[in-house]
């Protein structure tokens, strides 16, 4: 009898030790378990064809969807829905088909809408005046609810608040977390918001959403043609980092974006590639190495939710004049490392 009190004893005691010792039970996991997305771009007109077949082939269960909205820099003013100015794949009804039609193939969506500012950057998006930030804020809420309504409807899987809004949320945080509360009223699904690549760490709200959500366009190798070796080593301290901040935050990290686009060079600073991109040298296989390497890295990480690779064309609509060069990896030898890892 005492050996056995004794052994039941140490059971509760290991299963104690063992709940203390685990700080993070993420909702992830390698394989079946990965958030494997594609951001499908919209197209201007209605689809010619249904666009899951060649999502599903690749090997993605996840899209975004990203209703965009439109602020001039000194404007406190969001628009979106504007039918001379939106395409139909940006506008309630084009999203719905594409919810609809992405549901019916089996593949979830995260709804993202994101606020273009015509030469800017959201990160950079500032007002002088209390009353022309508050005027903004309310005109982004109602953008933002607006969508989140629709997503609860249409039974989206995850919505995303807002992306790479630095100075919004350095001076402004209340904002957000008011924002955040009016979401969870109206959307039931899980919540992230999208950093950028180098300000992840200074997001006040993370406690209060469902994953930490940022751009994967961190400048890694600044060659040419980078190596798939030379890549993983300059991916290693920064997986690291996000390993230890999702651990210390009991949060799994989500890439809402990444890519590169098929350029040399392609592998440090994307954004800037973009400047110029007609005259810029095809490099596939520049492309194709930074895929792998980025893949190689994170996919097995538990911690790690996932991600949204940046771009996808349906029926090869909605570019803007230099798909051979742009961040999709349709019909490029980044296709195949993809199929790769996301089946």
């Amino acid at each position: 009898m005492k050996y056995i009190l004794f052994s039941a004893f140490l059971c509760a005691m290991l299963i104690v030790f063992s709940r203390q010792q685990t700080v993070f039970s993420p909702p992830m996991t390698s394989g079946k378990g990965k958030i494997n997305g594609l951001t499908l771009v919209a197209p201007p007109e209605p689809f010619s064809n249904n666009p899951m077949p060649p999502v599903t082939r690749v090997g993605a269960n996840w899209i975004a969807l990203i209703p965009y909205a439109f602020t001039q820099a000194d404007v406190p003013l969001v628009r979106y829905n504007e039918s001379g100015h939106q395409w139909w794949g940006e506008r309630p009804s084009g999203i719905r088909e594409s919810i609809r039609l992405a549901h019916e193939a089996g593949i979830k969506v995260m709804l993202k809408p994101q606020v273009w500012i015509p030469g800017g950057w959201t990160g950079g998006l500032d007002f002088g005046t209390d009353t022309a930030w508050t005027s903004w804020e309310n005109s982004y809420e109602q953008y933002i609810l607006h969508f989140a309504a629709l997503a609860d409807s249409a039974g989206v899987e995850m919505f995303c608040i807002g992306t790479e809004f630095r100075t919004s949320i350095e001076k402004r945080p209340a904002f957000w977390r008011a924002l955040i509360h009016k979401t969870r009223t109206i959307y039931h699904g899980k919540l992230t918001y999208s950093a950028n690549w180098d300000d992840w760490s200074r997001v006040p709200f993370w406690s209060e959403l469902d994953y930490i959500g940022m751009g994967g366009y961190f400048p890694l190798v600044e060659a040419s043609l980078p190596s798939v070796e030379a890549l993983h080593a300059a991916w290693k301290p920064i997986l690291e980092d996000l390993k230890a901040f999702s651990l210390a935050n009991n949060k799994p990290i989500l890439f809402t974006e990444w890519g590169y686009l098929s350029v040399d060079g392609c592998g440090w600073r994307n954004w800037e590639l973009e400047q110029g991109i007609a005259s810029r040298n095809i490099n596939e296989q520049a492309q194709a190495n930074c895929v792998e390497a980025m893949l190689s890295t994170f996919q097995s990480e538990t911690w790690w939710a996932g991600s949204f690779m940046w771009k996808w064309f349906p029926n090869m609509r909605g570019h803007e004049g230099y798909p051979e060069r742009d961040y999709t990896p349709q019909g490029k030898m980044a296709e195949e490392i993809l199929r790769k890892w996301y089946r």
